[in-house]
């Protein structure tokens, strides 16, 4: 729950500032979590298509690395405390853990479609709660679902085939989403 501040941006009270900082915290965790899966995804990936997964990555790592520090400093302009130990990603998150290990190319990006769909899901659902009241956060919470989605377009399609249609469209989980691309 989110506690009240001492001082918030000018427009909006303590209390709402405290309640976006919070909101936004989830976000920290979320992309904190998600630049160490792609991170961890970089290291592991094989096969032959090793070489166009591996580079592809490192610019979502550090876009997305971007949004976290983007989203830690505009909680801490709400007059919040931003948390980006690991320890608070792990206690607070509610998502398991990455669970793919060394694994080829397209195994990665079946599981890494599931992320980025629950990742993309949940940010759509922050700027719609702060939408209303602040407007600043919304925009660049927006700006953050954008880039995303094009990185989620990009793993995309590697699973699509001429149909248009995906080969993790039915997986429930990681693996299963794996497995299916493989």
């Amino acid at each position: 729950m989110a506690e009240k501040n001492s001082y918030t941006v000018p427009g909006l009270t303590s209390e709402v500032g405290a309640r976006v900082a919070a909101i936004l915290q989830d976000r920290l965790n979320a992309y904190n979590d998600l630049h160490l899966t792609l991170k961890h995804i970089h290291w592991n990936v094989v096969g032959p298509n090793f070489i166009s997964v591996h580079e592809m990555l490192d610019p979502q790592v550090e876009a997305v690395r971007g949004f976290a520090d983007d989203v830690a400093e505009r909680i801490a302009t709400l007059g919040s405390s931003a948390k980006g130990t690991p320890g608070t990603i792990v206690s607070e998150r509610s998502w398991d853990d990455y669970s793919i290990g060394r694994a080829t190319a397209i195994e990665h990006l079946g599981a890494l479609d599931l992320v980025y769909t629950g990742v993309i899901e949940t940010t759509r659902k922050n700027i719609e709660e702060v939408g209303e009241i602040d407007p600043v956060t919304e925009d660049m919470l927006i700006g953050q679902s954008a880039q995303l989605e094009l990185f989620h377009w990009f793993v995309r399609a590697h699973l699509e085939n001429s149909g248009g249609q995906l080969s993790t469209a039915n997986a429930t989980s990681e693996v299963d989403a794996a497995n299916q691309a493989g």
